[in-house]
């Protein structure tokens, strides 16, 4: 254990609770945003301690239904540790969550969706393109992995890491985005500027020939995106008074 986690067993209790909430939190962000995809794709978090253990979605619960209690908490080979409820989880999901929080200590959280506009981006042969502010902001901290199939081969699960490396945002290619931070407010930043990106493409690219920045322009925009990840301090919780009024009851 690092000097950093929490000591008592109380607590590891306490602090995993607030991640719970924040993750559930985020399940319902996804939600309200329009990203979710029925019961599919995950949002995944780790749970303090030493036992390398993470919390993610049960399998059959849409994303505006989860809530703190009812997230599943499983190891690092898929088996189910903790359930309150529905005790499944889905396997594509844990093969691409488990890859990350394996090879990456730093991965606090990870979070993959199949939104259309992020899948479209995915399908486009130059992927995401320096067209706006937002995806300027991405593109330093972004990289790719090529589609294998669907996510059930546990030997993807080196490459997917591999591709990764020290990024904190991923698109997958003709699946859809990933995001990885240090908690689950960093990582769903992460997540909503990669979006934003995402859909801001596709409505320039709809409309006709799009004009890109200078090299100059976009190699700044580059170095100012570096602190990017702390832009988690004013939206979080701004987020979370929006999530309070739209679809409470998350926190239980």
């Amino acid at each position: 254990m690092t000097t950093n986690e929490p000591s008592t067993e109380q607590d590891l209790r306490k602090t995993e609770w607030k991640v719970r909430t924040e993750l559930a939190a985020a399940y319902r962000l996804v939600a309200l945003f329009g990203w979710d995809d029925l019961v599919f794709t995950h949002l995944s978090a780790r749970v303090p301690g030493p036992d390398h253990h993470f919390l993610i979605n049960p399998y059959g619960l849409l994303f505006h239904e989860i809530t703190a209690s009812s997230l599943v908490k499983v190891d690092q080979e898929g088996k189910v540790v903790e359930a309150a409820g529905l005790g499944r989880v889905n396997p594509a999901g844990f093969t691409i969550h488990s890859a990350v929080h394996m090879g990456r200590d730093d991965a606090g959280a990870v979070m993959h969706l199949h939104a259309p506009d992020g899948v479209a981006v995915s399908a486009h042969r130059d992927g995401l393109l320096p067209l706006s502010q937002t995806a300027m902001l991405c593109l330093d901290h972004l990289c790719y992995h090529e589609y294998e199939g669907v996510a059930l081969n546990m030997d993807e699960r080196d490459r997917l890491i591999r591709d990764l490396g020290n990024r904190s945002m991923m698109i997958l290619r003709n699946h859809g985005v990933l995001t990885a931070g240090k908690d689950v407010p960093e990582t769903f930043t992460y997540l909503y500027f990669l979006m934003k990106a995402c859909e801001i493409q596709v409505k320039a690219q709809s409309c006709g020939p799009t004009h890109l920045p200078s090299e100059q322009a976009i190699r700044t925009t580059a170095e100012q995106s570096q602190q990017l990840g702390m832009a988690a301090k004013l939206t979080w919780p701004a987020l979370i008074r929006l999530l309070d009024s739209k679809n409470p009851g998350y926190a239980v």
